[in-house]
Order: C-alpha cells, then structure tokens, then sequence
C-alpha cells in the first residue's frame, strides 16, 4: 500500500488527495494481541471481518480517529493503519482542518494517524465505507516506490517485536521525511487511589 494514491471528494467539492507513506498491519489469526480483532467479533471491530476494500475507523483515547483499510476476506479480520502520507491536492482545506498556521511544517498535517483522519476530514461516520466507488477511494501508485522499510509498530505494548510497521524508505533504509518518528509503547499506569480526604481537625 505504500505509494497508493487516497482521494477524499467532499460535498463542497473540495478534492484531498494524499500518497501512502507509512501504514501498520494488524492481524486477526490469532497470533497478533494488539489488533482490535484480536478477541473476536464487537460492535466496535466489525468492520474490520470484512469484506475487504472498506474503512475501518476507531477512535484513539477518545480523541483521534484512526483509520485503516481492511485487507481480507469476509470473516477473516485484518486491517492495515494508515500512520502518515504525503499530501498532494487540497493541502489549504487539510490546514484548515487540522487548524494549522500558515508556517507549520507541512509535515504536520498528514504525518502521523490521528493527523491523517482530521486532514482528510474523516470520522467515525466513515466506518465501513467502501474503498473501491463513491466519494472516497484508493488507488495504485502512479510511481511504484522502490525502497520500503520495515520496523515493529508504534507505541504499543503486545507484540511489540512483530515487524508489521511499513514505510517509504530514503538511502540507507532511513526514512522518508513523510514518515513519522518512531516510539515505543509503554504500560499505562493505573491510578492510585486516594484516601478520602478528612471531615475535620484530627482524623
């Protein structure tokens, strides 16, 4: 996927339209703790069953939506993440979207999941739409990219090691600027409870 083209038409008949730099795979086998189909069917990961070539949109704590492409066939759950993207039209309507300045590195809009969705002004609304028709569509790459890396995913904890992280590659496998920086997952502290505060003087 690294390289095709996402066209976003919206109903003001504004045009987005952004190249593929870095996506994530996440498997529903079985084999694969950190995908959402990872525990079976739920409301939530549904889409994510198929059939392929549909949006597959969640929200990330509770504030970004993510979205990703699923990838396989009706009853067999995969999804690939979109992380980052290079923009190529409609780059005024994504910096209005993501309520960017005129000076903010371009990288800012569309480098990074959360960045992503809100440029291209998708929702969870979004959830299940398909890929291949309509308003909202992915294409082949124009250019067929040549060097592609490979790494373990971005900020997570369960099979942290599995090298299912893709993304367009520059000399010496680093990274392309559209790409965005790697992080490790860390474990999510739980809260300390607190004690009740007291009624008085001398409890």
């Amino acid at each position: 996927m690294i390289g095709c083209r996402l066209v976003h038409r919206l109903p003001d008949g504004e045009r987005l339209v952004v190249r593929l730099t870095e996506v994530e795979a996440y498997l529903g086998d079985g084999s694969d703790p950190a995908s959402h189909a990872h525990p079976g069917p739920t409301p939530r990961n549904a889409t994510m069953f198929g059939p392929a070539g549909r949006l597959y949109a969640y929200r990330s704590y509770g504030i970004h939506v993510c979205v990703n492409v699923v990838c396989e066939a009706e009853g067999r759950a995969a999804a690939v993440l979109l992380r980052a993207a290079e923009p190529l039209a409609g780059h005024e309507a994504m910096r209005r979207r993501r309520a960017l300045s005129a000076a903010a590195q371009p990288a800012e809009l569309t480098v990074g999941p959360g960045r992503l969705g809100q440029a291209l002004g998708l929702s969870l609304d979004d959830d299940g739409r398909s890929l291949l028709g309509g308003a909202l569509t992915l294409h082949p790459p124009e250019v067929a990219v040549t060097r592609i890396g490979t790494g373990p995913r971005v900020g997570i904890t369960k099979a942290a090691d599995l090298p299912y992280r893709y993304f367009e590659a520059e000399r010496d496998a680093m990274p392309s600027r559209w790409v965005s920086a790697f992080r490790p997952g860390r474990p999510r502290r739980r809260r300390r409870e607190q004690p009740p505060r007291g009624g008085g003087r001398g409890t």
